[in-house]
């Protein structure tokens, strides 16, 4: 329960920062809309593959698995941009849009999003035992 609460928590931030991005650089609700429905949820559906791909990337070289690490979030940052890229290209037919997306929003996203993370698991973590003494 504590997984799908969390995937539905990183969803709706993520949601939310499209939102307001893609509102700022547009003006536009529906592009807003567009943009915090379809680029979160492809990250989203995409990004546990990502993770597994480089967890068995870190797993088998285990010696550099700190330029490993780096690594992959130069290659999650290079996924998000190629999404916001792609989405709102899609959606506005703007080079400069996309362009522009794909800079800022995973950019706010990769750093967002690991508070996010802990402050989500300090929270479950404070949470779950009382729940489960209560049970």
């Amino acid at each position: 329960m504590a997984i799908a609460a969390k995937k539905m928590s990183q969803v709706t931030t993520h949601m939310g920062i499209a939102f307001g991005l893609m509102y700022v650089l547009t003006g536009s609700v529906a592009f807003g809309g567009l943009a915090a429905v379809l680029e979160p949820v492809i990250n989203v559906v995409l990004l546990p593959f990502h993770e597994k791909a480089w967890h068995a990337l870190r797993t088998r070289f285990s010696a550099r698995r700190l330029a490993l690490v780096a690594a992959e979030k130069v290659s999650q940052t290079g996924m998000h941009a190629l999404v916001a890229f792609a989405t709102l290209y899609a959606a506005t037919g703007s080079l400069a849009f996309g362009g522009l997306a794909a800079v800022l929003e995973p950019i706010i996203n990769v750093i967002a999003l690991p508070f996010h993370d802990r402050l989500f698991d300090r929270h479950v973590l404070r949470v779950a035992p009382s729940a489960l003494a209560a049970a």
